[in-house]
């Protein structure tokens, strides 16, 4: 199932995350795609916000993973700075992506031939001049998000 929404700021976008974040299981992957400052790590605030995660969410650019514990572990990697997916596999993550927790990649566009199939992707796209996005959940198992 494919879903579009549309946020005029990113308080609403944080607020479409928590939405999101709601529906996740674990095992659940979130492959995030969109240009620098598109709004990844701004929906990933709310996800983490609905998974229970009391820490500051920051982009893991320079870590290339964070763990956030909550309800559920939240991995959040980004992976703007490896060359492709063999990159990603000797960082160790195969335990991450199939593990007990979420997972959301900033940049996976990079790696999507290392993801499983089930793999929700999350594209977004700012809006010029504006704090708009249009947000689009793709492969989405859940239903309606209302």
């Amino acid at each position: 199932m494919s879903l579009t929404f549309h946020t005029h700021s990113a308080s609403e976008t944080i607020e479409l995350g928590k939405k999101i974040g709601s529906f996740l299981k674990k095992g659940d992957i979130i492959a995030m795609q969109g240009t620098l400052a598109a709004g990844k790590t701004t929906i990933t605030k709310g996800i983490a916000l609905s998974l229970g995660v009391q820490d500051e969410i920051t982009s893991p650019t320079f870590c290339l993973i964070s763990e956030y514990e909550g309800k559920m572990t939240l991995y959040h990697m980004d992976v703007y700075r490896l060359e492709g997916g063999d990159d990603f596999i000797n960082l160790g993550v195969e335990d991450l992506i199939y593990g007990n927790g979420v997972s959301l990649i900033e940049w996976s566009e990079k790696v999507m031939s290392e993801l499983p199939k089930k793999t929700i992707i999350l594209r977004l796209e700012p809006i010029e001049g504006t704090t708009e996005r249009t947000i689009t959940l793709e492969n989405w198992p859940y239903g309606e998000i209302k």
